[in-house]
Parts: C-alpha cells; sequence; structure tokens
C-alpha cells in the first residue's frame, strides 16, 4: 500500500541554515533518511517544497474565485516536502515517518493514498 508522508517544519528551523555549513548539517540528516528508504526498496518520491511564503491559495465564495498569497493558515509548521512509500501496513508507515527528521522538529502525516480504481 503507498502511503504519503507530510512533512511540517518550524520555518525559523529551516531558515537557520544560511550558510553552506550550517545547510549541509541541515541537509544531513535528510540525506540519509531518503538514502535509507531507498535503499529498503519503499521510495515512491518525494520533492522538496519551496517556502510557504511562496505558496498561493485558492477557493471560491459566492462563485468567485479568490486567491490568497502565502499558506492560508498562520502557524509556525509548514508543509516543507513529502514522500511517497509504498509499504505492507500502517504499521510500517508509521515507522518510517517516525524516523524521519521532521518528526524530531515538528511533525509528519502519513496518510494512505486511496485507491479509486
Amino acid at each position: 500500500m503507498q502511503y504519503m508522508l507530510l512533512l511540517f517544519e518550524n520555518e525559523e528551523i529551516m531558515n537557520r541554515a544560511t550558510d553552506e555549513a550550517a545547510f549541509e548539517a541541515y541537509m544531513a540528516p535528510w540525506i540519509a533518511y531518503t538514502e535509507a528508504l531507498e535503499k529498503a526498496g519503499v521510495m515512491v518520491g518525494g520533492h522538496p517544497l519551496s517556502a510557504a511564503h511562496t505558496a498561493t491559495t485558492v477557493s471560491r465564495r459566492n462563485d468567485k474565485r479568490v486567491v490568497q498569497d502565502g499558506p492560508f493558515v498562520e502557524t509556525k509548521d509548514q508543509l516543507g516536502g513529502y514522500y511517497i512509500i509504498d509499504v505492507p501496513t500502517l504499521e510500517d508507515a508509521l515507522h518510517w515517518a517516525e524516523q524521519c527528521p521532521a518528526a524530531a522538529t515538528g511533525f509528519v502525516e502519513v496518510r494512505p493514498i486511496a485507491d479509486l480504481g
């Protein structure tokens, strides 16, 4: 079964990596985690997302499009990226989510990918 791991972190933590050494230190656990997923053969895909301030939120009210810059929800934790993994059970997905660097500083939302076929 495929699961999406939605990665939420405090943007202040992500923004602290202002020089090359800090960026490499920030990225090291992410690179190791991605390599572990690949080595285990469970990684289907994933990508980091641009900073939350680059987001545009769209809704429709009274049959009119409403466009808002930035994330809709005011929160310190921002969606920073995702992984899609393919594992046999939810417990396996939770195991991988627990190992994710975002779990230590923010949180990881685990969702099954719906099979509409």
